[in-house]
């Protein structure tokens, strides 16, 4: 009886030493966090989701989606999270605070979806349909300024055909030189620059995918192979749109993807969500609804493929993902290719008289 008493204080010890910590620490710390807001009361982060990204929630949970996909970016220090571009910054705990519950996941057969919502491109961003022409540059960036693509942020410029040479910069005005030292393109048919000439030598072809060397800097930025080039904001290089898919990341892109993950990336071992969708036979027209699917997935003649209420409500859930609004506790990642800052000049000391 004598060695039951200490055996017992040391159980409940032991016990209640782990609850204080593990539960009673951890809730006076961050059980009672708020939106983070200006002081005037505005820029409130993070936000109440409505009721259709609620049912989203309990869709993705009933479907499996938390055994392979996470939803915490972790630090540098702990892991590569911020250098495979799944966030800016690491998760907080005030990210999490008005979801029930919550989804962090421990397994990541697939991506982080921390900020999956956050890669999804705004209206008039979205890549112009294949043979569009392309809108002219404006005075803005013929000046100089760097070309906005109209492809998803962060997705990397590619040239329609990757094999032609880049667009040459205008021609220079002409000048009263003589016919025979003409070495202009358009001169090449004339007699006096024909490559037989004595006068005259064929131009040197250029390499290509190179710049011309008129080009202004800017223009060879432009011109820059699609490895070296860079997003508009120094964002994360997004892989480049599919043909014939909608654009990245939007929520069209969403169902085509949770209809048939093999049309977006043949080495996909994420399962599909078929029964998420329902075949509608065409009655009018086409439902701005239906999926745009391609290849063996293109739906029979006068039929089309339409999501159901609790596919809408997942794409909406995965849309809202979206962690990227800067914490004040939470330190983010300087952008990929910022230049570092110049010092100003010292002004120098005015002449004595």
């Amino acid at each position: 009886m004598k060695g039951f008493v200490p055996l017992f204080v040391g159980i409940f010890g032991t016990f209640a030493f782990s609850w204080v910590g593990l539960t009673v620490i951890p809730n006076w710390q961050i059980g009672h966090l708020n939106p983070q807001m200006e002081e005037d009361g505005t820029d409130a982060y993070p936000m109440p989701q409505s009721g259709m990204v609620e049912r989203g929630a309990r869709v993705y949970a009933a479907n499996g989606c938390i055994y392979c996909h996470s939803q915490q970016v972790r630090a540098d220090y702990a892991a590569n999270d911020i250098d495979r571009k799944w966030g800016d910054r690491r998760s907080a705990p005030r990210d999490y605070i008005f979801e029930r519950p919550l989804f962090l996941g421990k397994m990541r057969m697939g991506q982080d979806l921390a900020n999956v919502g956050a890669r999804a491109p705004a209206e008039q961003e979205s890549p112009p349909p294949v043979g569009a022409a392309t809108p002219a540059a404006s005075p803005a960036q013929q000046g100089g300024a760097p070309a906005l693509s109209s492809a998803p942020p962060g997705a990397t410029s590619v040239p329609a055909n990757p094999g032609s040479p880049p667009p040459s910069a205008p021609p220079p005005k002409a000048t009263a030189s003589p016919p025979t030292t003409a070495s202009s393109p358009g001169a090449a048919g004339s007699p006096a620059a024909s490559p037989g000439s004595p006068t005259q030598k064929p131009p040197a072809s250029p390499a290509p995918n190179a710049p011309p060397a008129s080009a202004s800097p800017a223009a060879a930025a432009a011109n820059a192979t699609p490895a070296a080039s860079a997003s508009p904001a120094g964002g994360p290089p997004w892989p480049v749109q599919t043909s014939g898919q909608p654009p990245m990341y939007s929520a069209a892109w969403h169902h085509v993807h949770l209809f048939s993950p093999r049309s977006i990336n043949v080495d996909s071992d994420m399962p599909s969500y078929r029964f998420l969708y329902r075949a509608r036979r065409i009655s009018d027209a086409r439902s701005a609804d239906a999926l745009q699917l391609t290849g063996s997935d293109t739906p029979s003649e006068g039929w089309e493929v339409l999501p159901t209420f609790d596919a809408k409500c997942l794409v909406a859930y995965l849309m809202s993902l979206n962690q990227s609004h800067p914490l004040k506790e939470v330190r983010s990642a300087a952008p990929t290719g910022a230049a570092p800052a110049v010092p100003a000049p010292a002004a120098s000391p005015a002449p004595a008289k």
